[in-house]
């Protein structure tokens, strides 16, 4: 597979990370998007081209010669003369797929070989695109392309170029193979979901039957149109549409979880709890702790008082491990007193207690370092106060 050959060569990687568009193809490496001048002055894009010096298919070694190919009109000067200094022939041929060599490129460095490839293509990146930098500032070799990964070995739709420029791959894979379902599509689980999303984890399932209404739009991530309201879709399909843009696992369920259904959670690894029907929360719960998964239950409570928002944000975490203090922590029962059940529902707040739910399950993934393990969170704005508790030591 391409990304695991590019992550095991520290050139390849080099390259992908500083922005080049990058393709690794029947042994042969591409660069795609490398500005030239044609014959008539104009700047163009095409292709440079390398034969690899494969060693398995993870593993290169050097460069075997410091030849290349560019695919494309002859690369010229500025003033539309033939780059004959670095072109030794220009006789098509064909190297793989849809990717021929146009034009046979030749430039020693003084020490007579290249390093990496790294060292070798930038050269020749660098030769052939400035004359076109000259005439245009803007021409460059790296546009940061999303870098699409092989379909069939990844849960996203194009590489994570983050991940790998951070040198974090091996934290990200922490979380590969999850199961993670998310109840309820409202302020912040759709933040959870849009957290969630951009992690390696194998399937994410979220559930609500709700209509995604113009209220929901001004507390959920993203800018619907108007169209796209008069849609009417359900929150499960509307958010499972733009998020499986980047992730394939997402699968929308549009159902309530309830005393009917609650099987369904059977085999997740971890669950969001992010509703406001206590009732249903005290199945979901229940049944959680006897199957022994993992949750994160969140609450948000917002009141007005003297004409300002005062407001709780909670997080709690349940585990087969450590659950006695969920009865104190956790409303069971349905009540106007509920500080947690009012009806103010703000984008901030939504979005930090999702953050927090989210910083919680990558503790509990060993994804982050976890001192305190805290099972419960809170978070009060007007004092901006942040207090743990509930904390104890919890088996992953």
């Amino acid at each position: 597979m391409q990304h695991q050959l590019i992550n095991h060569s520290p050139d390849l990687k080099r390259l992908r990370d500083e922005g080049y568009d990058l393709e690794v193809k029947g042994g042969y490496v591409c660069i795609h998007h490398i500005p030239y001048v044609n014959a008539g002055m104009q700047v163009k894009y095409g292709k440079l081209i390398s034969a690899l010096s494969l060693t398995s298919p993870t593993s290169i070694s050097k460069p075997a010669d410091h030849t290349a190919y560019f695919m494309g009109e002859m690369p010229c000067h500025k003033n539309g003369v033939p780059y004959t200094s670095i072109v030794n022939h220009s006789r098509t041929i064909v190297l793989v797929d849809e990717y021929v060599g146009n034009h046979y490129l030749s430039s020693k460095p003084a020490c007579g070989f290249y390093n990496d490839f790294y060292d070798k293509l930038t050269r020749y990146a660098d030769l052939i695109s400035a004359p076109a930098k000259s005439i245009n500032e803007s021409a460059t070799a790296r546009p940061f392309n999303p870098f699409r990964d092989d379909i069939e070995d990844s849960t996203f739709n194009y590489f994570d170029t983050n991940a790998s420029r951070a040198n974090i791959a091996q934290v990200n894979a922490k979380l590969i193979g999850q199961k993670i379902v998310i109840i309820g599509m409202g302020g912040t689980g759709s933040y959870i979901l849009d957290q969630v999303a951009k992690t390696p984890v194998a399937e994410i399932h979220i559930y609500d039957a709700d209509v995604f209404s113009q209220h929901n739009a001004f507390r959920s991530p993203g800018a619907p149109s108007i169209e796209e309201l008069d849609l009417k879709k359900s929150k499960a399909e509307y958010f499972a549409e733009i998020y499986l843009k980047m992730h394939k696992g997402v699968t929308p369920h549009v159902e309530y979880i309830t005393a009917e259904n609650v099987q369904l959670l059977k085999g997740a690894s971890y669950v969001f709890i992010c509703i406001d029907n206590n009732s249903a929360r005290k199945c979901i719960i229940d049944e959680l702790l006897k199957l022994k998964v993992s949750f994160i239950d969140v609450g948000l409570g917002v009141t007005l008082v003297d004409d300002q928002l005062i407001g709780i944000v909670r997080t709690t975490t349940g585990t087969e491990f450590k659950n006695d203090h969920l009865a104190r922590r956790i409303p069971v029962e349905e009540t106007e007193e509920n500080e947690y059940a009012t009806n103010i529902q703000i984008a901030d707040l939504n979005a930090l207690n999702a953050i927090l739910a989210v910083i919680k399950w990558k503790k509990m993934s060993q994804f982050y370092q976890d001192l305190v393990e805290e099972h419960q969170t809170t978070y009060s704005v007007n004092v901006s106060q942040l207090l743990n508790g509930d904390t104890a030591a919890y088996v992953c």
